[in-house]
C-alpha cells in the first residue's frame, strides 16, 4: 500500500511518517531529503520544480513493485500533487491511502515552526509567515486527516496504523481498491 502524506510544514508529518515505518516495516520516501540531495549533488539549484516529486515518485513505485508498504511524506500542496501520488499506486497495482496532518492549535503549529531544528542538511525551514502565506488547496477527495494538535507521537502512528490496516481489508475514504 502507498500511504500518501501531506500537510503544511510542521504539522507532525515526518514524525508520523518515521514512526509508521518503524511500525509497519514500511519503506519511508520523503521529498525533502531527495531535493536537498539533489541541491548538495550540485546538479541543480532550487528551486527544483517537479523535479524532487518525480525522483520519489520513482522510488516509491519501484518500492510498492516489491511488495514494500512506502509511506510518501510531501507538503503535497496541489491537487495535481496529490493525483500523481495516486497514478503511481495504480501503475505499481496497489491500494493508497490519503493522510493529510493539521495542527489546529494555531499557537502551538507556530510554536513547532519557530522551535524546530533542521534534520537534513542544508535544508532551508520556512518561518511562520511564509508557512501561513503557502499555496495549499484544499484536498478535493475523501482522506484521513490527523489532527497533531495536543498529541504525542505515539497517539497520532496508532491512528494512522489503525486506518492502515482497516485499508488493507478494503477500501474506506481516502483510499482505494487494486486496480
Amino acid at each position: 500500500m502507498l500511504i500518501i502524506l501531506g500537510g503544511l510544514p510542521a504539522t507532525g508529518k515526518t514524525s508520523l511518517a518515521r514512526g509508521f515505518a518503524r511500525w509497519a516495516g514500511a519503506v519511508h520516501v520523503r521529498v525533502d531529503t531527495i531535493e536537498q540531495a539533489i541541491v548538495r549533488s550540485g546538479a541543480l539549484a532550487p528551486p527544483l520544480g517537479p523535479v524532487g516529486y518525480a525522483v520519489a515518485h520513482a522510488l516509491a513505485e519501484e518500492h510498492l513493485r516489491q511488495g514494500h508498504p512506502v509511506i510518501a511524506e510531501s507538503v503535497n500542496p496541489l491537487a495535481v500533487t496529490r493525483q500523481a501520488w495516486r497514478e503511481v499506486a495504480v501503475r505499481a497495482g496497489t491500494h493508497f491511502l490519503e493522510v493529510e496532518t493539521i495542527c489546529s492549535d494555531p499557537a502551538e503549529h507556530r510554536r513547532r515552526v519557530e522551535q524546530r531544528t533542521v534534520d537534513v542538511p542544508g535544508l532551508d525551514l520556512p518561518d511562520w509567515a511564509a508557512v501561513q502565506a503557502r499555496a495549499y488547496e484544499p484536498w478535493d477527495r475523501d482522506h484521513l486527516v490527523i489532527d497533531t494538535a495536543g498529541q504525542v507521537v505515539e497517539e497520532c502512528v496508532a491512528e494512522l496504523y489503525g486506518a492502515y490496516t482497516d485499508a488493507l481489508q478494503g477500501p474506506g475514504p481516502g483510499t482505494a481498491p487494486l486496480p
